[in-house]
């Protein structure tokens, strides 16, 4: 692009002024003043919802998975959570068989390391109402990785995802399943990082700092951080990395004093 059809895009789309570094700076840090304020919000309203009351789950739900049928209780793979999605990737959405519901690809792409989640205690589930085999085949055409089940109840019927996706949240107490949260619509937009998985929990990050009820479990922020491929390996906190993560967490407080 030339200059002259470059100044004639920024005219049609009444662009910013350009200012100096110092002016840029001042209005970054107004505005990281309201980012902040967001960001506590963001906190306040995760607390609240970890103090949301649970609906336990009376049905026994079937699903198929790449061994067989497996019931609700058997998708959180003994931990203690579960983040549960639902895919639309079936006869009748747009692209099948080739491909699922392009909306639900994008989401899908986003997903972060599942081994992060794991090390919460919280196991991330999609399901469909599409065939083991074809759902196989587009896992590994895509390069997903998380598990992925099919449907054979009414459980998208009951649980608000039957006609659009959505996320439904559950926690696990012995063989008693709870739902404990749920979102869809744009909520479903920002899902994909361990983050957003945690903040939808019953036991969110499970960090010191957290506004959580009492007895919830709680760790020191950043220590539990591993390689995704180091969590079994390495049970308990790297002395180097809490060093390293100790002087961090110094600077990160003396710059926001």
């Amino acid at each position: 692009m030339n200059k002259t059809n470059a100044s004639n895009t920024q005219q049609r789309m009444n662009t910013p002024p350009v200012v100096s570094p110092d002016a840029w700076e001042a209005a970054r840090q107004e505005m990281l003043v309201k980012e902040k304020a967001q960001t506590r919000a963001r906190d306040a309203l995760a607390a609240q919802r970890r103090r949301m009351p649970w609906m336990a789950v009376e049905k026994a739900y079937v699903f198929e998975g790449p061994k067989g049928k497996v019931s609700l209780l058997d998708l959180f793979e003994g931990r203690r959570q579960l983040v549960l999605y639902r895919a639309f990737f079936e006869p009748g959405v747009f692209g099948w068989p080739e491909h699922a519901c392009r909306g639900c690809s994008l989401g899908a792409d986003q997903v972060s390391h599942l081994s992060h989640l794991n090390a919460r205690d919280t196991t991330l589930v999609y399901a469909s109402r599409a065939p083991q085999a074809d759902i196989a085949r587009l896992k590994a055409r895509m390069g997903w990785e998380m598990p992925w089940y099919t449907i054979t109840d009414s459980f998208d019927k009951d649980f608000g995802v039957d006609e659009w996706h959505g996320h439904n949240v559950f926690f696990r107490d012995g063989d008693n399943v709870f739902r404990t949260y749920f979102i869809n619509n744009r909520a479903d937009e920002a899902m994909g990082t361990v983050w957003s998985y945690l903040d939808l929990t019953a036991l969110g990050r499970q960090e010191v700092w957290e506004d959580s009820p009492e007895g919830y479990p709680q760790t020191p922020p950043y220590k539990w951080w591993n390689w995704h491929d180091n969590y079994e390996a390495e049970a308990t906190p790297n002395q180097k990395w809490v060093e390293v993560s100790d002087a961090g967490e110094a600077a990160f407080r003396k710059k926001d004093a």
